[in-house]
């Protein structure tokens, strides 16, 4: 199922990379990394948060759809370690996009209560007894029986928004958030 869609990502990515390759040398490399994330970064990122708990050779077909577009980006060969690379262009691997984008969703409806067919869907925890750890907002998962109901955003959020620390769950506006949530993704990564 993920693997028909994830493959026809990585063909639209590569066919744009191979235009971009061809025009590489008379683009400058700040000029070079805006077409490469407005055009093929962009399908990447496109519904990417249906991709949560997909399998692992669905992301490693996206993966080498974006190791090649930073290949091309940095002007580096085809057999060079892509991880330095993308690192160098700032851009998180698929697997961490893919929870930035859920994470950050998260925020967003806790933040704004909208949309508000998402934001019925997500509860925040209430603890039984006071912790310090209680600070920080936590949100209830339902419990599952399938993989596949882990894939709803009843549970995917709550468990992709627990998952980061409690520091980075504190903030106050979105901006902040999404920085210190791709700080501690690239670490992670």
């Amino acid at each position: 199922m993920f693997d028909c869609h994830a493959k026809d990502v990585a063909r639209a990515c590569n066919y744009h990379t191979r235009a971009l390759r061809h025009r590489r040398s008379l683009l400058s490399d700040d000029l070079a990394q805006t077409v490469a994330c407005s055009i093929v970064a962009s399908r990447l990122d496109y519904c990417n948060a249906v991709l949560y708990c997909a399998p692992a050779n669905t992301f490693d077909i996206l993966q080498l759809a974006q190791n090649n577009l930073a290949r091309v980006v940095c002007q580096r060969g085809g057999r060079t370690d892509a991880k330095p690379v993308l690192r160098l262009l700032h851009w998180l691997p698929v697997k961490q996009r893919v929870t930035y984008k859920m994470a950050t969703l998260t925020f967003k409806v806790l933040s704004s209560s909208t949309p508000a067919y998402l934001n019925d869907l997500i509860q925040s925890a209430v603890p039984v007894r006071p912790l310090r750890s209680s600070d920080a907002p936590m949100l209830s998962a339902a419990r599952t029986r399938t993989e596949f109901a882990r894939r709803a955003f009843s549970v995917a959020a709550p468990h992709t928004y627990n998952s980061v620390p409690s520091d980075i769950r504190s903030c106050h506006t979105l901006h902040t958030f999404k920085k210190h949530l791709k700080t501690h993704l690239f670490r992670q990564s």
